[in-house]
């Protein structure tokens, strides 16, 4: 709360009728200037006009001080004796009081709607807030399923972020024009809009690069380039695996660039699979060591890409890692792959969740190559 006066008794005053908890948040300033710098970002819930701040009339210190706190209850004291009447200069407070002198009560109850009204109007433009972003990060999150004969996916995404639907990790799916099937995932550090906002940069770009018919090394060279021009910190890096399903179902290739392994699905076992390593996107510009690898698939196979996100949580055991996600993997293998990923981050959860659950953006895809969505 910001009171705009030059006169020190209207600080006194106030202060003097206001309930201890608020009379220690009121903020006085002299000058229209002060006060405007108190606004801050957000802006105050309540400015409090005292007699005219030196600077300025009653009309400029309201046009400004509106300019930078539009959502602000704003009230004008009348009168410059210990007890106040307010009337209303914005929409916060409808109606003027008639007498010169409120008690104690009504002063606070003056106070007490225009909060009110200026917290309900806050509310109502975060929800639209809310709502906008919402529908702009569903228009930013790709389609993962796979709509044609051969291929099937499923998935699962949850960002740590709070009220969001993106996060720093990123995947994707490109059905190309030969047949074949184009898998991403990738991960970017650091948590919070930054990451997400990088992680869709890097996802769209691999999108864009694949549809152009770029090889997975010149993918991942093109996607190091973006990350070190767009990222908001010089420390920032991402990992990536690029897979590409051939057209006769017979043959995956592989890439990596510092991300972990990923399941095999085969004959109702499960086993991890781990790729030649790579530096990960822009922890070394430019010193990329890539390289390309490939294992023989069979009818019926399946492959589940994941975020560190999903065996990173700690357990009864202690951190769950790769070998525990494996042991628990195995156990659902007789899963179609839908099931088979819900149980698998469902698993995860109830193992992790005594001891502050999967702290991390968590990413699942699993892509089937015989169109029946098993194993």
């Amino acid at each position: 709360m910001v009171l705009l006066s030059q006169d020190e008794q209207d600080a006194v005053n106030v202060r003097r009728l206001l309930p201890d908890r608020l009379a220690d948040a009121l903020v006085w300033h002299t000058s229209v200037e002060e006060g405007c710098r108190a606004c801050g970002t957000h802006g105050p819930l309540c400015v409090l006009v005292g007699s005219t701040p030196a600077g300025g009339t009653l009309a400029d210190v309201v046009t400004r001080v509106r300019r930078r706190a539009p959502d602000a209850a704003m009230l004008v004291l009348e009168g410059t004796h210990t007890s106040h009447a307010f009337r209303s200069v914005a929409n916060s407070v409808q109606g003027r009081a008639d007498h010169r002198h409120s008690a104690p009560g009504e002063f606070c109850r003056n106070i007490w709607v225009a909060l009110q009204r200026a917290l309900a109007g806050r509310t109502v433009a975060d929800e639209e807030i809310a709502r906008d972003n919402a529908v702009l990060e569903r228009g930013l999150s790709p389609d993962l399923a796979l709509r044609t004969d051969g291929f099937t996916t499923a998935f699962h995404y949850a960002p740590r972020r709070s009220h969001a639907l993106l996060g720093g990790d990123f995947c994707d799916v490109v059905h190309g024009d030969d047949g074949s099937a184009h898998v991403v995932m990738g991960d970017v550090s650091g948590h919070g809009a930054a990451a997400a906002a990088l992680g869709v940069h890097l996802r769209l770009a691999w999108r864009t690069a694949v549809l152009c018919g770029r090889s997975q090394l010149e993918q991942l060279r093109l996607l190091e380039r973006i990350l070190t021009e767009e990222r908001a910190e010089e420390e920032a890096y991402a990992t990536v695996v690029s897979l590409v399903l051939s057209p006769h179902r017979r043959t995956l290739r592989m890439v990596t660039a510092g991300h972990p392994g990923f399941l095999y699905r085969h004959g109702g076992e499960v086993r991890w699979v781990e790729p030649p390593p790579g530096l990960p996107l822009g922890l070394f510009p430019g010193q990329g060591d890539w390289r390309e690898s490939e294992m023989a698939l069979l009818d019926g196979d399946g492959v589940v890409l994941f975020t560190d996100g999903l065996y990173e949580g700690r357990t009864a055991g202690g951190r769950l890692g790769e070998e525990g996600l494996l042991r628990l993997a195995s156990g659902l293998a007789h899963l179609e792959a839908q099931p088979f990923v819900d149980a698998l981050v469902r698993g995860v959860s109830l193992l992790t969740v005594p001891f502050g659950g999967m702290r991390d953006d968590v990413a699942v895809l699993h892509l089937s190559c015989d169109g029946k969505g098993g194993a």
